[in-house]
Order: structure tokens, then C-alpha cells, then sequence
């Protein structure tokens, strides 16, 4: 086979995105020493559209218990929220 005809043909991936399988999932933020309480709360906000008092009180959960679950929701939600939230290192975990 001709490699330059490998080369320009196209090739299509037949992938499933879908990562939902019925499962309720959780969102679990834990406690590091290096974030400000600022920072995460912007972050909950960005990740969750939460209100400013909702992602406070969120913040300080983790703060005062070293963790929190700041989401529920399917699989395919909780990775894009764990995602926004581990833009800027905050640590996560997603439970089923």
C-alpha cells in the first residue's frame, strides 16, 4: 500500500463520549494548605454556577471537616465539575 495514500485519507474514530451509566455520582472537594478560601469559593462558583454563599459555605465545610461534597449529579457532570475544579490543583474525587 502507497504510504502517501495512507498519509491523506481521512479516518474517522467511532468513540462513545457518553460516560453517563445510570449512576448517581458525588463530587468530593478536600482541604490542602495552599489554596485561599477566596480562590476555592471562585473556583465552586466556576465549577458548579453556585452562589457566592453557597460555594462560602462549601469552603468552609472543607475548611472545618477537611472535605466536602459539593456536587451530585451523573458521571458526565461530575467529571466536568472535578475538572473546573482541578484547573487550578484544588484536590478531588468522585465517588458512585
Amino acid at each position: 500500500m502507497d504510504i502517501k495514500k495512507l498519509e491523506k485519507q481521512d479516518f474517522e474514530l467511532d468513540v462513545d463520549l457518553e460516560t453517563d451509566i445510570g449512576l448517581i455520582s458525588k463530587v468530593i472537594l478536600f482541604n490542602d494548605d495552599w489554596h485561599s478560601f477566596e480562590e476555592v469559593i471562585t473556583q465552586l462558583i466556576k465549577a458548579i454556577g453556585c452562589t457566592f454563599e453557597q460555594a462560602r459555605d462549601y469552603t468552609f465545610e472543607v475548611h472545618v471537616k477537611g472535605q466536602s461534597v459539593v456536587f451530585i449529579g451523573p458521571m458526565s457532570g461530575c467529571l466536568k465539575v472535578s475538572s473546573v475544579l482541578e484547573e487550578i490543583a484544588l484536590l478531588t474525587q468522585i465517588i458512585t
